[in-house]
């Protein structure tokens, strides 16, 4: 469909998937909850962050790279976990592939296409998702499977309250495809002969099970059963997060947080880290940006776990403003679909890419010669730019 499968800019992925896709997988991606808003703010206020460039001194060398909970990364950008992948064939495997050939962390849901025992052989460095979803049982052996397959550290995903309804309509996804469901699906998909090109070459069609939610002695959920699932299980308390973390017994990241009350009482639950997220604006609409309510959340806690940051990243530029507003690294997820979708594992590789040469720019415009160097006096900071939701204190 391209001449040129090269794209310069995340944007330019986002075209290309939007034209290769069928417009309910496109629509998958984009998700988002009720007007969008949260979507948006999360973009928009990377803008309206500006750069204090230096014009001499720069550093002809930059080091890019730090660690994530005690594992090195190449640069402070790691895959955030998303759910089933049918926008490649290969799905989180080639994710997986793509981060290990840039050197960055592998984030893998536990509701991916793909078994973390795959994706594990692929990238050794990965952080395995979960959300509160079944009894304890099943989630310790879920825990216990991916320890097995070397899952490094593990992201429990909190931030979820089943917002849904949206002003431009919620795409249709069916709960299996078999060959029923792909003749009422063909008029949207047979627009799109590139992607279905992709699977009929592998001699299957898109999968949307989840194999890592498969019990010992049964077969793995759909989807939407796994998410039925997840629906009916009372949510966690802070008790619940101190389980599960002891449970794991190594790194542990808590991903969702927005209010600094939350973030001290993460830290007395005994977290590794947290990600400074509102699920890309998939959760409560209006919800602010995440990098609008990082710099308290960092002040509050920085000195005491790792702070990370999710939402609206799409250019190495917005990196280094997270970082320079006390993050210790990104993570993305919207960007790297867009480039699986646009490319395969190439087009992953070409975001990862991209976000290199955008935040080596920004450091060294800023004349530094270390992501670690970044701080607040590097940026343009609009007044009432930062704010600060829940000003409370600690568990009591």
């Amino acid at each position: 469909m391209f001449k040129n499968p090269w794209f310069e800019t995340v944007a330019e992925a986002q075209r290309r998937a939007k034209r290769r896709l069928p417009h309910m997988v496109y629509g998958a991606l984009v998700a988002g909850s009720e007007r969008g808003r949260t979507i948006d703010a999360n973009t928009k206020a990377f803008g309206d962050l500006g750069f204090a460039p230096r014009v001499v001194g720069h550093k002809a060398q930059r080091d890019l790279s730090t660690t994530v909970m005690g594992v090195e990364t190449s640069m402070p950008v790691l895959i955030s976990p998303t759910g089933v992948q049918a926008v490649h064939p290969d799905g989180e495997v080639a994710v997986a592939r793509a981060a290990a050939n840039r050197g960055v962390i592998m984030g893998l849901s536990s509701f991916a296409s793909k078994p973390v025992e795959e994706v594990a052989e692929a990238n050794p460095n990965v952080f395995f998702q979960m959300y509160w979803s079944g009894d304890r049982d099943a989630m310790v052996q879920r825990l216990d499977r991916a320890k097995k397959a070397g899952a490094k550290a593990l992201i429990a995903t909190l931030d979820w309250s089943f917002s849904n309804g949206r002003d431009w309509g919620s795409p249709m996804i069916p709960e299996k495809i078999d060959f029923r469901t792909a003749a009422k699906l063909a008029p949207g998909v047979l627009p799109h002969p590139g992607w279905l090109w992709k699977f009929a070459k592998e001699g299957r069609i898109p999968d949307l099970t989840t194999p890592n939610l498969k019990p010992p002695n049964g077969p793995a959920p759909t989807f939407f059963g796994a998410y039925g699932e997840w629906m009916q299980t009372p949510p966690p308390t802070w008790e619940d997060v101190a389980w599960l973390r002891e449970e794991w017994g190594g790194p542990f990241l808590l991903k969702g947080v927005t209010r600094v009350d939350d973030a001290k009482r993460a830290v007395d639950a005994g977290v590794t880290a947290l990600s400074v997220s509102n699920h890309g604006g998939n959760n409560l609409d209006t919800t602010p940006a995440t990098i609008r309510v990082l710099p308290s959340i960092a002040e509050a806690v920085g000195d005491q776990i790792e702070v990370l940051l999710d939402g609206g990243v799409r250019r190495g530029g917005d990196v280094a403003k997270a970082l320079a507003l006390g993050a210790r690294a990104v993570l993305i997820g919207r960007a790297y679909l867009w480039g699986l979708a646009a490319n395969g594992q190439a087009g992953v590789e070409n975001v990862l890419d991209i976000m290199r040469g955008g935040l080596d720019s920004a450091v060294l415009g800023l004349g530094h010669a270390s992501v670690n160097e970044l701080g607040p006096d590097d940026l343009v900071i609009p007044p009432g730019f930062a704010l600060t939701l829940g000003g409370g204190g600690s568990a009591g």
